[in-house]
């Protein structure tokens, strides 16, 4: 869709049209918090090794996406440059550092801090944009967007308040409304609506945003891997091992997503509907698999023998990347690429195997199988790339 032909009110607010995929500084400045906030989920979720816990971490993740995607998406149509906007994403930076340091506690004592800034996020993004923007096609847009956040926001504060069991029910209906809402273009009927053909999105911009979100969550597994290393003190020739591996299993992701996702992204579908879940859902998905990954290594680390927590991190991590990878390659090309449902369906059947097998295993019984999956989906994937086609498993471009 064309921008809107009338100039925003405010002066230099508006990224100029030859620049709409550059990534200023004071983006690259707000990811820094993330950074923080992957941590913490990592984390909680090692803190947490339940199914409780990985429901918490979830649900957080859930929240804490969702308030980096919209900031992203806002940055579309906002000059980087611009005084206001570099005061915004401070304020919105400042939101988010709240997010993070209430994570460890987001069940507990911290929830309202927690809820408290996210609905603070969902809330000041959009009338910066319906003020920044008024009288156009943004501005309406925006509009519909603030009563979805304020609908999702009464749930999040709500469940704050509410005791520590019943607040994991309601911030997940508060995660379903947030969700929807691009899914239902923002309608609520007679009273706002914006599809998704009315939103001028960048795809290059987006693109490059969630490149670099995806880096910060595999520069978790280097923390992680070191922090683990530097608490074991003298490394054996065990920990050494899992320390390859890890490492290995780290640069096999990396080459997986930039073999799939790092390259043209202007193939394919190119409306925004199709980018919303190239984006807002795929990456969420592949960034919550790289974080189980990075939370993986750690474990690896520090057990001498497979345990079923381990088993399922080892696996489900690389499982929910390849979901991720399956709806962005669906939203961009419109097939499902079967080399990944092959690839998914060995890593359930190791998975399987190892937490079925009668007697005690060491961790590379799991490790080296996984390893072995991932690496060869990589190779696959850069050889159609190489041969002129798309990712494997979606069509060629000619």
């Amino acid at each position: 869709m064309a921008a809107d032909s009338t100039a925003p009110p405010w002066r230099g607010i508006a990224r100029h049209p030859d620049r709409r995929s550059e990534v200023g500084p004071v983006e690259l400045f707000f990811d820094l918090v993330y950074v923080f906030a992957v941590i913490q989920l990592s984390h909680l979720l090692i803190d947490h090794l339940s199914w409780q816990g990985f429901a918490q971490t979830a649900i957080v993740f859930a929240a804490v996406w969702w308030g980096w995607n919209y900031t992203a998406w806002a940055m579309n149509w906002l000059n980087p440059s611009n005084t206001l906007v570099q005061l915004l994403n401070a304020v919105l930076m400042l939101a988010s550092l709240g997010m993070a340091v209430a994570i460890p506690y987001a069940f507990g004592d911290s929830g309202l801090l927690f809820a408290g800034c996210f609905v603070f996020m969902g809330v000041v993004r959009p009338l910066f944009m319906i003020a920044a923007f008024r009288g156009r096609t943004t501005a309406a847009n925006y509009t519909a967007l603030l009563a979805w956040s304020a609908l999702a926001g009464v749930l999040w504060i709500a469940g704050a308040l509410l005791p520590p069991e019943v607040r994991p029910w309601v911030w997940l209906a508060a995660v379903a409304v947030d969700y929807a809402a691009p899914l239902l273009n923002f309608r609520i009927p007679g009273l706002v609506s914006a599809p998704m053909e009315h939103w001028d999105t960048d795809p290059g911009h987006l693109a490059e945003r969630n490149r670099l979100v995806f880096i910060i969550a595999l520069g978790e597994s280097i923390l992680l891997m070191g922090g683990a290393l530097a608490e074991e003190g003298a490394a054996d020739a065990g920990v050494l091992l899992a320390l390859v591996l890890g490492f290995a299993a780290l640069t096999v992701l990396w080459w997986n997503y930039f073999a799939l996702a790092g390259h043209d992204v202007t193939g394919g579908e190119g409306g925004t509907g199709a980018l919303r879940f190239a984006f807002a859902y795929a990456h969420a998905l592949m960034v919550f698999g790289a974080i189980l990954v990075a939370v993986s290594m750690e474990l690896r680390l520090t057990h001498d023998h497979l345990t079923p927590a381990v088993v399922l991190v080892t696996v489900g991590g690389p499982l929910v990347y390849l979901a991720g990878n399956l709806l962005f390659l669906r939203s961009r090309f419109g097939r499902i690429a079967r080399s990944r449902l092959v690839a998914a369906a060995l890593l359930a059947a190791i998975g399987a195997a190892a937490l079925l097998w009668p007697g005690p295993l060491p961790v590379a019984a799991a490790t080296l199988p996984v390893l072995l999956v991932m690496a060869s989906l990589a190779v696959l994937t850069a050889r159609s790339r190489a041969a002129g086609g798309g990712p494997a498993g979606a069509p060629a471009r000619g």
